[in-house]
């Protein structure tokens, strides 16, 4: 028996620039993967303006009426848009007929709808969101980064193993992936009690935990998915968008400041583009929203046509190795349908 092809939904009103953005993105995604169906959810008109004449085979459109805007309170999009793009994709996840849904729309609205309509594996409380950020070694995963401003030790357990299961999935290499719980301080002594309480969880876990580890060996090659609160998680991230485009300015005026800096940046170009293509933030566009019955790609609300493709290979990876159903395995329950 032949199986079907991957289907991934996408939430093509979402984002700042909304169809301008994700039907670019999903045309560039359908040309390079020919044997993935893609469905773009939203406003009929609006995407048909910008698919214009020539639409490849493997991509349709389903119409919703509503638009989640990124104002929009998480209670309100969930009770009042049942008709939006954003619930109509998430929909198609929730009855199968589609692997995986992408959306760069509101995280609060995303999460909330997700969770109504997808449910939660069993055995997992919350879902986090989680994300790759370049490291020495590649990159490492990191979560959460949002979804839960606190957590109790239990969920921070859940999320190693989760974090756990997206590494060696997802890598190949990582069998065993070096699991991280971020404190304030290498020490077993340090950090509060809800650090030290799942620190204890972690060390008598089967996982490959190495212990507590500090803002900066997130970059380092000693770990593989470092694990903390969504509070702690999302003001690191933010920290390092800056960070990362504090230096690309930095660059940018030093090498223009002079008639002979500028001859210096034209030798280094080639390096120069290979260190600003590593440390691309659109390179790592693509959060995965885990835990979740059903694979939920978050992207950013402002990016652009290769950022959100980026997002779309997300989901088509995680749809491919069935994430879900193997964070149900690890965590010893089937997943429900």
């Amino acid at each position: 028996m032949v199986s079907a092809p991957l289907h991934i939904a996408i939430d093509a009103m979402s984002g700042d620039r909304g169809p301008s953005i994700c039907v670019p993105a999903t045309l560039a995604a359908a040309k390079e993967n020919g044997d993935i169906r893609l469905t773009l959810v939203g406003r009929k008109a609006d995407l048909e303006r910008e698919l214009g004449q020539s639409v490849p085979a493997n991509i349709r459109c389903l119409h919703a009426a509503d638009v989640v805007g990124m104002s929009d309170r998480p209670k309100d999009a969930l009770r009042r848009k049942k008709d939006s793009s954003m619930r109509r994709a998430l929909d198609l996840v929730k009855t199968l007929d589609a692997d995986a849904c992408v959306s760069a729309g509101n995280t609060g609205a995303l999460m909330a709808t997700a969770h109504f309509v997808l449910k939660m594996l069993p055995g997992v409380e919350r879902p986090a969101i989680v994300s790759t950020i370049p490291s020495r070694g590649g990159h490492t995963y990191m979560l959460d980064l949002g979804a839960n401003a606190t957590c109790t030790p239990a969920q921070l357990h859940q999320f190693a193993v989760m974090g756990a299961v997206l590494a060696s999935d997802l890598e190949g290499a990582h069998a065993r992936p070096r699991i991280g719980l971020l404190n304030i301080g290498e020490e077993d002594i340090k950090g509060d009690e809800v650090v030290q309480a799942a620190h204890n969880l972690l060390l008598a876990s089967d996982l490959n935990y190495v212990g507590f580890v500090e803002g900066h060996d997130i970059f380092s090659d000693t770990v593989d998915v470092v694990v903390t609160d969504g509070f702690t998680g999302n003001v690191a991230l933010k920290t390092m968008e800056g960070v990362a485009r504090l230096i690309s300015d930095a660059m940018r005026e030093e090498f223009t400041r002079s008639a002979g800096r500028k001859l210096g940046a034209l030798i280094a170009g080639p390096a120069l583009k290979a260190l600003r293509s590593r440390l691309d933030p659109r390179q790592y566009n693509g959060a995965s929203m885990v835990g979740l019955n059903g694979v939920v790609i978050k992207s950013h609300g402002g990016a652009d046509v290769f950022a959100f493709q980026r997002a779309i290979e997300v989901a088509i990876l995680e749809a491919r190795n069935g994430v879900p159903a193997r964070i149900a395995e690890r965590l010893g329950s089937p997943p429900v349908n």
